[in-house]
């Protein structure tokens, strides 16, 4: 079945209370294809936040819970993770090929392992101060590849990336490897000091080959953000179908 332009949107539901994710998944459902639940709301609520979504929404469920430790412990956790019914849950790439597989293991083919390649507020200065080397700091995309890749051998489902890397990552991985992008600001919505650093618009992400785009202030702070969401939905199908435009 061909993807909508709503089947590209993940909305994240980052609140402090169960009460405003509720608010806004209501209002949400059947606008965006995907809720990702972050940290904060995880440990507040656990996985009863989960079946919330999956109760209030038809909408698919992103666990963003980038997980980071020893291999054996990230196969236990994967293997509770996917009892959830999440369809994604995303990993660190900077541990090492062996936790990632293991991740995978625990996903049991029902949940899907999402590789964090860079997280989206990190530049080159946050890349030099981690000790890489003058390669890595002088393009940053150079180091998104290598752990994409590392994450593509390990059997990942696809991974986080910014729309500057997903041409590169669909060229070299393949269509059916997934590119997520977050940092995603709509060119009406852009702002000179904004906290992420590799931002990308709608549009331009799904025409370069993103398969998901997490979007969530431009939503959420909207007068009305199921309007907002419609308005992304336009701008990407319209980069999607720029005929229909003619």
């Amino acid at each position: 079945m061909q993807k909508t332009g709503k089947d590209y949107i993940v909305f994240p539901l980052d609140f402090a209370s169960v009460k405003e994710a509720k608010e806004y998944v209501k209002l949400l459902d059947a606008k965006v294809g995907m809720f990702k639940i972050g940290l904060e709301l995880f440990i507040d609520q656990g996985p009863s936040v989960v079946q919330m979504v999956k109760e209030m929404s038809g909408a698919k469920i992103f666990l963003d819970l980038k997980l980071h430790d020893i291999s054996a412990t990230v196969l236990r956790a994967m293997g509770r993770i996917a009892n959830l019914g999440v369809d994604l849950v995303t990993v660190h790439c900077s541990s090492s090929k062996n936790m990632l597989e293991k991740a995978v293991q625990g996903g049991q083919g029902k949940t899907g392992v999402l590789g964090v390649t860079l997280l989206t507020d990190n530049d080159a200065e946050a890349v030099k101060a981690s000790g890489f080397k003058d390669e890595f700091v002088g393009n940053p995309q150079h180091l998104v590849m290598l752990r994409a890749k590392m994450a593509y051998d390990a059997g990942c489902k696809g991974v986080v990336c910014s729309g500057q890397e997903v041409q590169e990552i669909k060229k070299s991985f393949g269509k059916s490897f997934l590119a997520v992008t977050p940092g995603i600001r709509p060119a009406w919505t852009l702002l000179e000091n904004d906290d992420q650093k590799r931002v990308t618009t709608p549009g331009k992400a799904v025409t370069l080959g993103s398969d998901l785009i997490v979007i969530g202030r431009p939503i959420r702070n909207a007068d009305d953000p199921a309007a907002a969401a419609q308005k992304v939905i336009k701008e990407i199908e319209a980069a999607l179908n720029p005929s229909d435009n003619i």
